[in-house]
Parts: structure tokens; sequence; C-alpha cells
């Protein structure tokens, strides 16, 4: 469990109040990060707050602009920014409740940890996290941390109760507006039981240890091999593996499915003797006149 708890404070149901902490349920991958370095020296780039035509500034002088319109700004202060802060609330009140599958994918954004505060919590949490698996229902709510107001949903998680973060409307796409040319024609049924056939065939538990980032992993090993050349120029090979058909191939989908599913019946070609292999000689090359 982590060290530090995200927010502390209580979840209020009615009357009820349960005291919980909230931990981070996702932490950083192993991304690799990098600097830019001036190749003669070695040494990192800086960056320096620059005006155009002043040159170098003192941050004291920075204040923060929102743009009207082009060139057009109002400037606020730190202090102004911190005045509008909403103030952080220790209670999370449960203001509404959905079905389990209500919610779009598109609207979860972090997922964090929430375990009672206490022992004397602990019941009445048990209690909050039956109910919701019982009914199949969220709860949604908004939680006030560090200034902002967050739409968060609750919902149980094994023996536990997991906090999302929920993007709000205006952040979220439309997706109409992306699938709105597609047609409306439902697909060919003989191509749609292959297809759950496939489906069916490569389905399993779902294990995240089997995945990795192979770009990720693929750069830690151009980063020992660059340590252990001591500077000389790699390259690493590419596979030659094609990624697709070339442009203007035409994909009979139905043989395609056939084949992934094992339904497909291969015709064995057809053999023809092997013709005896005559030696032959080679002509010689014509001699250049002078």
């Amino acid at each position: 469990m982590a060290t530090r708890a995200y927010w502390q404070g209580q979840i209020k149901l009615a009357l009820v109040s349960i005291p919980v902490e909230i931990y981070p349920a996702t932490k950083s991958g192993a991304a690799v990060s990098f600097r830019q370095i001036h190749e003669p020296t070695g040494k990192p780039i800086q960056y320096e707050k620059v005006v155009s035509g002043v040159g170098p500034v003192d941050r004291d002088e920075i204040l923060k602009g929102f743009e009207l319109s082009k060139g057009n700004y109002v400037l606020l202060k730190q202090e102004e920014i911190e005045a509008v802060k909403i103030e952080s609330r220790k209670t999370l009140d449960l203001v509404q409740f959905v079905e389990s599958d209500a919610i779009d994918v598109l609207y979860y954004e972090k997922p964090y940890f929430v375990v009672p505060a206490d022992d004397l919590a602990e019941e009445a949490y048990a209690v909050l996290r039956d109910a919701l698996r019982q009914t199949k229902k969220v709860g949604l709510g908004q939680l006030s941390v560090r200034g902002r107001e967050q739409l968060v949903s609750l919902k149980p998680c094994g023996k536990g109760l997991v906090l999302e973060v929920l993007r709000y409307a205006d952040e979220v796409n439309k997706a109409q507006s992306y699938f709105k040319g597609l047609p409306a024609d439902t697909a060919d049924e003989d191509m749609l039981d292959l297809a759950v056939s496939i489906i069916d065939k490569k389905t399993a538990p779902f294990k995240p240890d089997e995945f990795h980032d192979r770009y990720v992993d693929a750069l830690h090993r151009l980063i020992d091999k660059k340590k252990k050349a001591k500077g000389k120029r790699i390259i690493e090979d590419v596979d030659d593996e094609p990624t697709g058909r070339k442009a203007g191939n035409v994909i009979d989908l139905m043989a395609a499915l056939k084949k992934s599913a094992g339904g497909a019946k291969s015709t064995p070609a057809k053999k023809t003797a092997a013709k005896p292999k005559t030696a032959t000689k080679k002509a010689a090359p014509k001699r250049k006149s002078a």
C-alpha cells in the first residue's frame, strides 16, 4: 500500500458516513525518457523563459494569460487563480446511482483503491460494497481535492471498492461525428458466424503480465548495447515482416475468415514429374573487336 493517501475523508450514503482513504490504483510504466544533449560538450540543454524582442525574463515578471483572440489576453495573477479554487472537502456524497454498464468507457479516466480508514469503518464499508454488488449499481459523486472538483464513480472490486475519476461531458468527443459515414447494413451472417468462432477460439483469461511494450524493451536493449559499445553508433536490425497487403490487392474476406477459423479446405497442388536436369554449357562471351 502507498505510504501517502491521495485523499482522506468519508463517503456519505444518506445518514451513514464511512471514513475511508483513497490510494492510486495505477503507477507510471517503464517509459524511457530522454534529455536533449549538446553533442560537442556532452552537457544537457537548458531552457530559458524568453520574450521575443526582449530576451530572457525573470520568473516574477510572468503572469498567466487567457487568450481571448489572437494576441489579446486576459492576465491573471496566481493569487487570483488560487482564490477561485474549490475548497477541499472531506466528504464524498453519493448523490446518484446508475446501472453498472450505463457509463460509457470513454468517460473513465483513472482508478483509485478505496479502503476503510480504521477497523470501526469496516462493517459499514462492507455493507456499501455488497449493496452495490447486489443491485449491480455504481455510485456517483463529486470529489473536491487539490482545488478542483472531480466527477467520480464508486463500484465494488473483489473484497474492496474502486473509485474512478470520470471525464466531464465536455471532455469527451461525440462518437457520432466519427462514425456517421459508416454504412448501417448488418454484417453477412455466414461471415459473422465465422468471426464469432474465431473470437471463441482465441478467448482466454486476461493475464496482463503476458503483454509487454516491445518498443520500451527494444529501447532498453539498445541503451545496453550503446553502453557496451562506448559511444559507437548502433543501428538495430528491423524485421522485414509485412505489415499489410499492398494497396489495390483484393482480399477475399470469406476465404480469410475460413482459413483463420480452420474451416477452409485446401486442395493439394498437382504434382508434375520433375524433368531431369541437363548440363548446359554457357556461351563464351564475345570478344570486342578492336
